[in-house]
């Protein structure tokens, strides 16, 4: 098995609560309203949503996979911090055993927020990871987070 481990910074001018909780605790909910074509919907096959959540998350038509299973491995709401860990689904992509996540917000200076995530690939075997496919999850990654401050544009009392 080959271990491989990438960081990725993105600013957002979103406070870090309000970020945690829409990007985070309340994802299954708020981005499949506001990015249908990338995800379709997301469901909660056990748990409360907390440590030891798992999820199955169906991506919408405009996404290359179909789904994912993921795993919640911590969720600190104190400190704007999550662990996950992807399971199963097509995003694997038959070399992939498993991806795990952690992501931190920070304040930013200008307060807003400072999201890092770290994330780890565990290939099967001998695999090796194509790197632009890395560079195209961060890209969407980082869609994501443009999505929700238009939301915010346009709603600026939601949470």
């Amino acid at each position: 098995m080959g271990v491989i481990t990438y960081d990725h910074e993105v600013i957002t001018s979103i406070p870090p609560a309000k970020l945690f909780k829409t990007f985070i605790v309340d994802f299954d909910n708020l981005i499949p309203n506001i990015l249908p074509q990338a995800f379709k919907s997301v469901e909660i096959l056990q748990g409360d949503g907390g440590a030891g959540t798992i999820k199955l998350t169906h991506f919408g038509e405009g996404s290359q996979y179909k789904s994912m299973k993921t795993h919640v491995d911590e969720l600190d709401e104190e400190n704007f911090v999550v662990k996950f860990t992807i399971i199963e689904g097509d995003v694997l992509e038959d070399v992939i055993e498993k991806i795990t996540f952690v992501i931190k917000i920070l304040p930013s200076a200008d307060g807003g927020s400072i999201t890092i995530t770290s994330s780890t690939y565990y290939t099967k075997g001998d695999a090796k990871i194509n790197e632009e496919d890395i560079m195209s999850r961060k890209d969407k990654a980082a869609g994501v987070f443009k999505a929700l401050e238009a939301y915010f544009d346009d709603n600026p009392d939601d949470y």
